[in-house]
């Protein structure tokens, strides 16, 4: 079955030509340039895109900017969502917006601590403080963290991106990006911390989630998925080819970013699966399923961030995803 799913995305590849003219498309990310968006910077390097019709034009996004917005008013085409969250929120508030993919399977959402502060395993945490927390995760992934282990409120101090306070306090722990601040802890502060990917604890959101405009899915549905079919293609060549004309592209639009930076980044996302694993390996890259979805509504009504009358539904649909784009495109 798996050598018959290869040579039928293998036809794919060969057979999908561009058309005489490229369709022109807008996609926004929802930060800086960076190996978290890798997938879609290697797509538009190694052609990817062309080969399915598509002119491919990547925006970043930054702390000012507002990608979702953006998509909304007809300035982008497609955006690089956050969590599944965001999805269900518009889908409350009825906005024409939908998840047509996710491209990673876990959030990489985490705590840090020290180690061998008493702070090693995951049950030592709820009763860790101080914990440095942004002001986007106090209703959403502590919310939860509150209902599921007991972390308590009084216990939050205000996390401003800056770690200056947690390398110092050895008793703290605080939220981080899989990719991004454990890198920064071990280059400012010497040492290594825990890392717990919230995951792997029952926080079992999609991530880096494709988003559109509902006219464009029911207007333009085949450029919906040739741009879902082209992304997930662009993943597993980022995480397992030759992904060098990608990172080209992406210092070139971050130039902040180091070398040692984005191999970390990608090192860390191949380590935990953070875009193939779960769904993915029979179902492909992009994968979503309902009881996923059904299953993270269910907690954010728990935790009061979601109406449950809200038809969580409308957040996304599995119109063009799993269909098997992206199996066994790794080495041997």
């Amino acid at each position: 079955m798996r050598f018959a799913r290869l040579a039928a995305l293998a036809g794919t590849l060969s057979f999908a030509q561009p058309a005489l003219a490229l369709d022109k498309v807008k996609f926004g990310t929802n930060w800086l340039a960076d190996p978290e968006a890798g997938g879609f910077f290697q797509a538009v390097a190694d052609g990817t895109y062309e080969k399915y019709g598509l002119d491919v034009t990547i925006i970043p996004g930054g702390p000012q900017s507002n990608g979702g917005l953006l998509l909304l008013f007809g300035k982008l085409d497609f955006f690089m969502g956050g969590d599944m969250i965001g999805n269900l929120l518009a889908a409350e508030s009825k906005l024409p917006l939908i998840a047509v993919a996710a491209d990673f399977q876990k959030s990489p959402q985490i705590l840090m601590s020290h180690p061998d502060a008493g702070l090693d395993k995951w049950a030592d945490l709820p009763d860790a403080k101080p914990v440095y927390v942004g002001a986007g995760a106090i209703n959403t992934f502590y919310a939860w963290l509150r209902i599921a282990y007991g972390f308590k409120d009084e216990n939050i101090r205000p996390y401003n991106f800056n770690s200056a306070p947690f390398i110092k306090n050895k008793k703290s722990i605080q939220q981080g990006y899989l990719t991004a601040e454990p890198y920064e802890i071990e280059r400012q502060g010497g040492f290594k911390p825990n890392v717990f990917l919230l995951s792997d604890y029952g926080y079992d959101t999609y991530s880096t989630l494709i988003v559109t405009r509902n006219e464009i899915v029911d207007k333009n549905p085949d450029l919906v998925q040739r741009f879902v079919d082209a992304s997930a293609i662009g993943w597993y060549h980022y995480l397992y080819g030759d992904n060098s004309k990608a990172n080209d592209l992406i210092k070139t639009e971050n130039p902040d970013i180091s070398d040692d930076q984005i191999a970390f980044s990608i090192a860390e996302m191949k380590e935990h699966g953070v875009v193939d694993s779960g769904d993915t390996l029979t179902l492909g890259i992009g994968a979503m399923t309902d009881e996923r979805w059904k299953d993270f509504f269910g907690k954010m009504v728990e935790t009061g961030m979601i109406d449950k009358r809200a038809d969580y539904k409308r957040a996304y649909t599995l119109q063009f995803v799993d269909k098997g784009v992206g199996l066994d495109l790794r080495p041997k």
